[in-house]
């Protein structure tokens, strides 16, 4: 086994972090009054970011798997603005690939140029009130009417979606299908009958905004069908195979920037007379931090290399996604800790990783759901 990296990516990666640094960065994340304005989109999008994987010829970097989660990850690592970072995944992974691998030829050759170079924002929308870890239990409605589908229903949390300027929604098109039932659409911010509320207070992830999205006899063109009727449940696994290998390397740069500052200030804090980092119970939390990044980051690897090998990644997706997402919220809670009272005031922004990170554990199906599929990978 070669765990290096090749020059090509070395390159590659050093020149998103010096452009994220010198374009995007800046000294704390943002305020739960705050998230990212199109221009910063527009210069994440100019980095080559919200078209990693999407086709060259549509102006994308046509990366494989492992590429895009290691640019995510570099990215992580230079933005403080988690947020930013994580509705830029959440636009690539859950609604690019879609697009990608599912839309007609016409409407991927329409969407995917903006989508690669940021006039368009996109937002995927499946979760419902009734709906969210049961993703078959979906109220949505989507009613064949001759050349449209009319559909009605309501999203009740969709990243990004207060910006977007395309959705990618999930509809019942055959009630008595079950899993064959639903269908995936693309669908235009500017449809009639669709409409996206006021934005959602979250605990965290400010930098990306989210809301619900009601569908009112919203009548959708059968062109912007994402493959045919009934493959809506592939579709959404099909994306979530790329959200769950790639975007949790978000995280990855998350915690390599904070395991940093962690370092720093355990080398340059002093209490009774000595550097903090001196005293074991530190210096043990320290080095705890860095396992659990290190092990979090190479199951990461191992189902980004798996997705692109084109092996079954189910399971190796699955034990990625809760490591990481586990791994961060227990990092966070240990640099809270280091920090001690700076670590609780938001003005530091040490805290803020830790907000960041308890949605992790929750997107993507919740790691109950995850361990169920490790479990059943073991045949039980």
């Amino acid at each position: 086994m070669d765990f290096d990296l090749t020059p090509e990516q070395h390159r590659r990666l050093e020149e998103i972090e010096t452009a994220v640094r010198e374009r995007l960065g800046s000294e704390t994340p943002s305020t739960p009054d705050d998230h990212f304005t199109r221009e910063r989109w527009r210069i994440a999008a100019d980095i080559g970011l919200t078209g990693l994987c999407l086709p060259e010829r549509h102006g994308g970097g046509g990366l494989g798997a492992l590429d895009t989660a290691l640019a995510l990850e570099r990215f992580g690592k230079a933005c403080p603005d988690t947020g930013l970072v994580f509705g830029v995944a959440a636009h690539l992974l859950a609604c690019g690939v879609a697009v990608r691998d599912f839309a007609s030829p016409e409407v991927a050759d329409t969407l995917l140029p903006g989508l690669c170079d940021g006039e368009l924002i996109a937002a995927n929308a499946i979760t419902e009130d009734e709906a969210g870890s049961d993703v078959g239990a979906l109220s949505t409605k989507a009613v064949a009417d001759g050349d449209t589908y009319r559909l009605t229903g309501a999203k009740s949390f969709s990243s990004n979606a207060p910006l977007a300027d395309v959705l990618v929604v999930y509809a019942v098109t055959d009630p008595a299908a079950g899993f064959l039932g639903t269908s995936g659409f693309v669908v235009p911010r500017n449809t009639p009958g669709l409409s996206v509320g006021l934005r959602l207070a979250k605990a965290g992830l400010h930098g990306c905004p989210a809301g619900r999205v009601t569908l009112d006899d919203c009548a959708v063109p059968s062109r912007f069908l994402l493959g045919e009727p009934g493959q809506g449940s592939m579709i959404f696994q099909h994306s979530m195979g790329w959200e769950r290998s790639c975007l949790f390397a978000v995280y990855l740069g998350l915690m390599e920037r904070q395991l940093r500052r962690c370092v720093r200030h355990a080398r340059t804090r002093r209490q009774f007379g000595r550097r903090i980092g001196d005293n074991q119970a530190v210096s043990h939390a320290v080095a705890d931090m860095r396992r659990r990044l290190e092990s979090a980051r190479l199951l990461l690897y191992r189902a980004c290399w798996s997705l692109d090998a084109g092996r079954d990644h189910t399971t190796a997706s699955s034990l990625a996604k809760v490591a990481v997402s586990e791994a961060a919220i227990a990092n966070s809670l240990t640099a809270v800790q280091l920090f001690g009272a700076t670590g609780y005031l938001a003005e530091h922004g040490v805290e803020a990783a830790l907000r960041d990170s308890l949605p992790s554990t929750v997107f993507s199906g919740t790691n109950e759901i995850h361990r169920g599929i490790i479990a059943r990978g073991m045949g039980l």
